[in-house]
């Protein structure tokens, strides 16, 4: 069988050992690991059995349906999904032990109405979802009066920062525990209260509270260009390969690729790797993108195409069918998504997730 054209290999012990790291910074709080969009691109079934076995204490998706798969899949640790219409059905989730995230009055009734387990979302400033501060002792009040009537269960508070900076991160966690308060006065005595995403987890200790959700970090890229993952040992989890797909050796003023927005400088071997922006890499990185073939590191050159983009190697012997890794692990010598992401004018969440369907999932 031809080997695959492109691959993203998952390299599962490196999410563990990231989880680890975590969970030592984090500890005592609880962790959460983040597996919404098919596991930040890197497959959500084999990510979140992983995070499991490495001592994940929950998992977290968007909506309801990634929620459903996992259980449908065999996953049984407790999950969280935060994402919903304004007035969803959530018998589904209460069926299969799933917590439901609620961010209106609505939810919040469709959640009695179902006998739900849920975690109110509170906005502390991120000013997207979640109850508003003018409304959140209301809500809390109603909500007391749901539980006590054993019309559903408010296990957890959450809330997201903005990771805007320090002091508005600081502003936001007040916020919360002004909630938290406020929660306790109406008789909520929830078991978890959550702020943290990666950043905090990492960074903020007073963010932590009874547990954290961790995402980026978990994948071992950075939540911030603050944060150095490698400095704290975290390894990237996805490689980025190919092969080279053909060669050809050309004279000084070869234009390449659409629009001859590069031309030769002088005559050289020009490799074509089959990657393009269906793919998941950004036509915006065009003449910025890095890629190791061998031992070397060369410069991606012309426009990046649908379906593939050129590589100028030089004079190196690269050959038909050679290995290309797009990105991987900086400290193996592998162009880090990090650094591209910023070349680009993007962050390497993005990069990760818009991995497209024929680049092949191969856990390792």
């Amino acid at each position: 069988m031809t080997a695959p054209l492109r691959e993203a290999r998952i390299r599962l012990d490196a999410l563990a050992h990231n989880l680890e790291i975590v969970r030592g910074i984090v500890a005592p709080a609880r962790v959460l690991a983040v597996v919404k969009a098919d596991a930040y691109g890197h497959g959500a079934l084999p990510v979140a059995r992983t995070a499991v076995e490495a001592g994940a204490d929950w998992l977290g998706v968007a909506d309801l349906r990634e929620a459903l798969a996992l259980r449908e899949a065999g996953i049984r640790a407790p999950l969280l999904a935060w994402l919903h219409a304004a007035e969803p059905d959530y018998t589904a989730a209460v069926e299969a032990g799933v917590d439901v995230g609620v961010s209106t009055r609505g939810q919040l009734e469709a959640a009695a109405a179902a006998g739900a387990d849920v975690h109110l979302k509170l906005d502390t400033g991120l000013s997207r979802n979640g109850f508003a501060p003018a409304e959140t002792a209301e809500v809390l009040t109603r909500a007391a009066e749901l539980e006590r009537a054993g019309r559903l269960r408010v296990r957890g508070l959450m809330s997201h920062l903005s990771g805007t900076s320090p002091d508005d991160d600081a502003a936001q966690c007040a916020a919360f525990a002004d909630a938290v308060a406020l929660a306790e006065d109406a008789g909520l005595r929830p078991e978890l209260r959550h702020i943290a995403a990666s950043l905090a987890a990492l960074t903020m200790p007073g963010a932590r509270f009874d547990m954290v959700r961790v995402g980026i970090a978990m994948y071992g890229l950075s939540p911030d260009p603050s944060v150095d993952p490698a400095s704290l040992g975290l390894r990237p989890v996805m490689r980025l390969v190919s092969r080279v797909a053909a060669v050809r050796r050309v004279p000084a003023g070869t234009g390449v690729s659409y629009g001859y927005v590069h031309r030769t400088p002088g005559e050289t071997t020009l490799a074509l790797v089959p990657l393009g922006y269906a793919d998941g890499i950004p036509r915006s990185a065009s003449d910025m993108l890095r890629v190791r073939i061998g031992d070397s590191v060369f410069p991606q050159v012309g426009r990046i195409a649908m379906d593939q983009f050129v590589v100028d190697v030089g004079d190196a012997p690269v050959a038909p069918g050679d290995p290309v890794v797009l990105w991987g692990d900086p400290a193996e010598g592998e162009p880090g998504v990090d650094a591209l992401a910023a070349a680009s004018g993007t962050i390497g969440y993005e990069l990760v997730t818009r991995i497209g369907p024929r680049v092949a999932r191969v856990t390792t």
